[in-house]
């Protein structure tokens, strides 16, 4: 798997006037099911971030399961089973990852798991501290245009 994509790359996908939207479509767009993906756990954040953003921002559930289902066409969903969380929980916990890094912390495993050579994050320092298998294929989305 080439590329796993950070709940923080794939919002700006479906609003047009955030500041990653262009940077963050276009990586998408470059993608498919067979060299990129995400973890399923990214999958309810989409779903919880867009639908309790302020004001125009927010949509609907309905709305929020479209931008789902987009992202479903386009990205494998990697999760993991009950014992490789397990196992993720005592690794983490040892490696001294406290607090609600825990998640991205998760989320870096599904992406080894996945053997992605790349993890897509606009939020860096969230997966910094979690070793050299991650911090050495995590980067932001190059800056372009679509």
């Amino acid at each position: 798997m080439k590329a796993f994509f950070d709940t923080s790359v794939l919002v700006p996908v479906f609003y047009g006037d955030h500041e990653h939207h262009a940077a963050s479509l276009s990586l998408f767009l470059q993608f498919t099911k067979d060299d990129a993906c995400c973890g399923a756990h990214t999958l309810a954040e989409i779903y919880s971030t867009l639908t309790r953003m302020p004001g125009k921002y927010r949509v609907t559930a309905d709305q929020a399961m479209l931008f789902v289902g987009s992202v479903l066409e386009r990205l494998s969903i990697i999760a993991l089973s009950a014992e490789e969380y397990a196992t993720a929980l005592d690794f983490w916990s040892q490696a001294g990852v406290t607090g609600g890094t825990i998640y991205d912390a998760l989320l870096a495993s599904c992406a080894l798991k996945a053997a992605a050579e790349e993890i897509y994050s606009w939020n860096l320092r969230h997966y910094r501290g979690l070793g050299t298998a991650v911090e050495s294929r995590l980067n932001q989305p190059p800056s372009r245009s679509v």
